[in-house]
């Protein structure tokens, strides 16, 4: 008897996992208390929870079914650059806030940030409308990361699980490591693509990464504006927070896959065997499908709700939700540990398909 298959998500499940820890964020600022109780464990644990404890693995479905896709990522992008002044005024404004209330708000809102802020980026900076475009670079730049907008678009999709990827962690590479050459090998590989671009007035107007270094500027103004140097500090840790969370996912996702050259000496071609993915519901629903990692490197344009989790013989997976083993790479010697097996069994039973 064939397997009924499974019904994909319906964007409504999307909407309320990754806005739900907004509403109650933004009901801490205003009240604290237990609602940013609420807000720092729906991100810290509920989401891993529910992954363990429900183990649905919904299917694909066509994105022309979810004609609420770019809503739902518009609202977040706008979200986004509404929380990081607002919480920047409750850490370290006249808020009221306790203490304890005040670092509770910094790690709620960086975990939102990170893990749904960035993915509803991430997928903005895919989709072929300049105005959401340009909202998933202003998130990037308001963080003080705009060269992610240029550098993953422009090189990670083109370079991905090669050494000419700054973004693509080596097997036995420690995050600490990778994330300091990441960041600035993004900013300076990112920096020569857009520029190539112009050579020649092959494309008019001017260089986005005037845009991200002003835009930076004007974010970090507008947080000494609000609580001066304290402001100033506020902010600068909330970006970094959500920085590290960014690099964490990338270091995971494509931790110690390469792609094979080929007999003329091309990369073959971007395949599902070259980036990690998770099975996991909650978090994926959270993170937009973002742990559906090999689909989106395979069709960059495909928004979130489409994306499908290939085959465990078609993609390597990862045991653990995507939240779980970023935390798990903060520490070397337990994320070597951990992945090891896993990354040897993936190399010794992947395809060898390195056809042009």
């Amino acid at each position: 008897m064939q397997a009924e298959p499974r019904r994909p998500l319906p964007i409504a499940a999307f909407a309320v996992a990754s806005l739900l820890p907004l509403a109650l964020l933004g009901l801490g600022l205003a009240f604290g208390g237990l609602w940013l109780w609420a807000a720092f464990l729906y991100m810290a644990l509920l989401t891993i929870l529910l992954d363990q404890l429900i183990p649905l693995v919904p299917g694909q479905s066509e994105a022309a079914e979810f004609p609420g896709a770019d809503l739902l990522l518009a609202t977040l992008g706008i979200a986004t650059l509404i929380l990081l002044p607002a919480a920047t005024w409750a850490i370290a404004g006249p808020s009221g806030l306790t203490t304890g209330e005040r670092i509770l708000t910094f790690f709620a809102t960086g975990f939102w940030l990170g893990q749904v802020g960035h993915p509803a980026a991430h997928e903005l900076i895919h989709r072929s409308r300049r105005s959401l475009f340009r909202l998933g670079a202003a998130y990037y730049t308001a963080i003080l990361f705009g060269q992610h907008a240029s550098a993953h678009r422009l090189v990670h999709h083109r370079q991905v699980a090669s050494a000419d990827d700054p973004n693509t962690a080596r097997s036995g590479e420690s995050f600490y490591r990778f994330a300091p050459r990441a960041w600035i090998g993004s900013f300076r590989t990112g920096l020569r693509a857009e520029s190539d671009l112009r050579k020649g007035g092959g494309r008019p107007g001017t260089h986005p990464y005037l845009f991200y270094l002003a835009g930076s500027l004007a974010a970090l103004l507008l947080a000494a504006l609000i609580a001066g140097w304290s402001g100033l500090l506020a902010w600068l840790g909330l970006a970094l927070h959500a920085q590290s969370q960014i690099l964490l996912s990338d270091y995971v996702q494509h931790y110690g896959l390469l792609r094979a050259r080929l007999a003329d000496g091309r990369l073959e071609p971007v395949g599902p065997a070259h980036s990690w993915n998770t099975a996991h519901w909650f978090s994926s629903a959270m993170m937009l499908n973002a742990p559906r990692h090999s689909d989106h490197h395979v069709h960059p344009a495909r928004p979130f709700p489409g994306l499908s989790l290939p085959e465990t013989d078609l993609a390597p997976r990862l045991p653990w939700p995507l939240p779980l083993a970023c935390a798990m790479a903060l520490s070397p010697r337990l994320w070597r540990r951990a992945i090891a097996p896993h990354l040897i069994r993936w190399r010794e039973t992947r395809p060898q398909d390195t056809s042009a």
